[in-house]
């Protein structure tokens, strides 16, 4: 442990999903990298989507918080490296304040962050103060210092609700109701950064709407113990790992990466959708993302299906993750009807579904060692494939499967690499 690292931090919490944490988190963020600080975020909880806003909000990687997937020591080095090099450290909250396992608020007191409260008042009066006090003190209680009104009617209407706080909780401002911030969505929460067009205007306005306010303020510095930097085996050094990385393949955290590249592996980018050739490599990951959405560009990509087989059957290793998964599989069915025959190194299809099909912190007891993340998805996988192991989950719930053929390892399953780094080298081994 080297000395701590005082930075100036916040928690952005919500009495629940849809409420703007997320606005008011990439508002912040914007609006100080504006007046030249350097400003880094984090997202609670195993989110691809939030960061991605985050990143272009802030300028910089936006690395995820979890106890359970990432572990608490990840957490802490992460923050504490950030608070040795930032001005300003925003962490995002994940659904309600006291939702999860821990939830936002467990957070709060254990990292020491002051809480940053947002809620949607466009239907709320009197009602505002009751629900700020309620989850000040609800359980173990929160460390609440300031609320801000999101969605507000008026002037008059941001007035009524300030005079409703407790003399504990403070008025941070405002944000009134306007449909050019919103953020739009889609089945597996907010659309990604990338597919939002005017995304960079829209984070612009909602930071110069916050820039009156006292949520614009910085906050107290926080202690950040620093505990020292994990130690990496150069087990990948010399080995060229290829990444599909497009709107069809864009759940990558950016721990995952920083962990290869710490690991030694030379990371080899390429596109799916823009008709990229594999490169040449040692190893493929497909990650999660959309395929569903690209299914007829997906099943043009004949040179690509058949580099991937060759690359197969030579007996090298390929990860393929949700929607990377689903890309392999012979065929791919929409909600509409539409089926898509994709690139067929796995026997069956997939099935999207209007309904969540899958969702928790998982963990996968591999050959190559235990490794935690997550699954979160809309189709099922239909095969004749049998199960080479399932995960665990660690909140309760079901279990995903993982298949393996030959060095194929497939599964709906996120993995979370830096919560066992030698493993994550293994899968990418011969």
């Amino acid at each position: 442990m080297v000395k701590p690292a005082h930075c100036p931090a916040l928690l952005v919490a919500a009495p629940a999903s849809g409420h703007g944490k997320t606005t008011v988190t990439a508002a912040l963020a914007r609006l100080h990298a504006r007046q030249g600080r350097r400003v880094r975020v984090f997202k609670c909880g195993p989110d691809f989507l939030d960061p991605q806003i985050h990143a272009l909000a802030s300028g910089a990687p936006c690395e995820n918080i979890d106890f359970l997937m990432c572990g608490e020591e990840d957490a802490r080095w992460r923050l504490g490296r950030a608070a040795a090099a930032a001005d300003l450290i925003l962490v995002e909250g994940v659904m309600g304040l006291h939702d999860g396992e821990p939830d936002s608020a467990e957070l709060a007191r254990r990292l020491g962050l002051p809480i940053l409260l947002v809620i949607d008042a466009a239907a709320m009066a009197g009602s505002f103060g009751a629900v700020a006090w309620g989850l000040k003190n609800y359980g173990a209680g929160a460390p609440i210092t300031h609320v801000l009104a999101n969605r507000t009617g008026s002037d008059r209407h941001a007035e009524m609700l300030r005079q409703t706080l407790p003399p504990d909780i403070a008025w941070a401002g405002h944000l009134p109701r306007a449909a050019d911030c919103a953020l739009p969505e889609r089945h597996l929460g907010l659309l990604p950064a990338a597919e939002i067009i005017d995304l960079d205007a829209r984070i612009d306005r909602m930071a110069t709407a916050l820039a009156n306010t006292a949520a614009a303020s910085l906050p107290p510095a926080v202690d950040f113990a620093v505990p020292l930097a994990p130690t990496f085996l150069p087990l990948l050094t010399g080995r060229t790992l290829a990444i599909a990385r497009d709107a069809a393949f864009c759940f990558l955290y950016p721990a995952n990466l920083e962990c290869l590249e710490s690991l030694g592996a030379r990371l080899a980018f390429f596109s799916p959708l823009a008709g990229d050739a594999l490169p040449a490599c040692d190893a493929v990951w497909l990650p999660g993302g959309y395929p569903e959405l690209h299914g007829e560009t997906l099943s043009r990509q004949h040179g690509l299906r058949e580099q991937l087989a060759a690359h197969h059957a030579a007996g090298k290793p390929i990860l393929a993750e949700c929607g990377g998964m689903m890309a392999l599989f012979d065929r791919l069915l929409t909600l509409d009807g539409a089926e898509h025959a994709l690139w067929g190194l796995l026997p069956g299809s997939t099935h999207m579904q209007p309904r969540l099909a899958g969702l928790g912190i998982q963990a996968a007891a591999l050959p190559e060692g235990t490794l935690r993340g997550h699954t979160f998805h809309y189709s099922v996988a239909e095969t004749p494939l049998v199960s080479f192991v399932q995960t665990t989950s660690l909140r309760g719930g079901r279990g995903e499967t993982i298949y393996r053929l030959g060095r194929l390892t497939a599964s709906y399953f996120h993995c979370y690499f830096p919560s066992n780094p030698v493993a994550t080298a293994q899968l990418f081994l011969r």
